[in-house]
């Protein structure tokens, strides 16, 4: 088996260009699965509808929640079409098998006012002020992943015509930089980063004091800090920066596929979900703008 899930992985990540925490993901699911079969004395081969079923059942009962199991079924189910594929097996065992109903979370955002206030924050008079303000306004500007800006190199910024290249698994978008990034991010390319770096050769955009590139840790420490530094009460991640990007954007007039487009979101299902802040911004458009409202 150990063999056969060594080729699975290498062959999505060489044939789907996936990125680097989808393909963990991928590995965390099937290694699971693994030690389920090798516990229970089962052929994986020969794995039943039902069998199947009883490890979905197991999932459940060691608590895991409905969007991990759903998650785990796509990943199994990619491992035996793979092994149909390439006729180690007769016949998918997943193939009967529904997801459990996933509940799309509400994602946190804050107001404009709440984005206002963090962003006042970090103080441009030192090397890590500048770098923290270019780095907050870089986030909410483009809506980006932890990932995606951690991974950052200095060849994906174009700061001439304003926008960045984000590269991730094998595909690529151009996002747009906002007057007020932009302005933070040559500040921060030119009086501290150059500072900040201890070997010419790093290509990292954001570093941290020693010159290295920034980890998600030290990407979340800093949000951290300046949400406290706010006294704003939400819990404030980077993600959150990211769901404020979009619902800011819906609610003053962006259309949905270019929202899309920006946030990388490969189904336009996963963007619909900041509508119902859209929806909300405008009863309280028509409550102010109509004559009998």
């Amino acid at each position: 088996m150990e063999k056969q899930i060594n080729a699975f992985l290498e062959f999505i990540k060489e044939d789907k260009k996936l990125s680097d925490n989808t393909l963990q993901s991928y590995k965390r699911d099937i290694v699971q699965y693994r030690n389920y079969v090798n516990e229970n004395k089962l052929n994986y081969l020969k794995v039943t509808d039902e069998e199947m079923k009883n490890y979905l059942d197991y999932l459940a009962q060691i608590g895991k929640k409905s969007s991990t199991i759903s998650r785990n079924l796509a990943s199994t189910r990619s491992f035996y079409q793979f092994l149909l594929r390439n006729k180690k097996v007769k016949k998918d065992p997943t193939e009967k098998l529904k997801s459990p109903k996933v509940e799309k979370k509400i994602p946190s955002i804050l107001s404009s006012q709440e984005i206002e206030l963090l962003l006042q924050q970090p103080k441009d008079i030192d090397l890590k002020g500048i770098r923290d303000k270019a780095m907050l306004e870089f986030a909410y500007a483009t809506g980006m992943r932890v990932s995606e800006i951690i991974g950052l190199s200095i060849e994906d910024l174009n700061l001439k015509e304003g926008f960045v290249t984000c590269r991730t698994g094998g595909r690529q978008r151009n996002i747009p930089l906002g007057a007020l990034s932009l302005k933070a991010l040559k500040e921060y390319i030119e009086n501290s980063r150059p500072i900040l770096i201890k070997n010419e050769n790093e290509k990292a955009v954001f570093v941290n004091t020693n010159g290295k590139r920034l980890t998600r840790q030290g990407f979340w420490k800093i949000v951290k800090f300046y949400k406290e530094q706010a006294h704003i009460t939400k819990d404030i991640t980077p993600h959150v920066l990211r769901h404020s990007f979009a619902t800011h954007l819906l609610q003053n007039g962006a259309d949905l596929k270019s929202i899309q487009t920006m946030l990388g979101h490969s189904d336009i299902s996963s963007t619909q979900i900041y509508m119902q802040f859209q929806d909300e911004s405008i009863k309280n458009i028509y409550k102010h703008a109509h004559p009998r409202a």
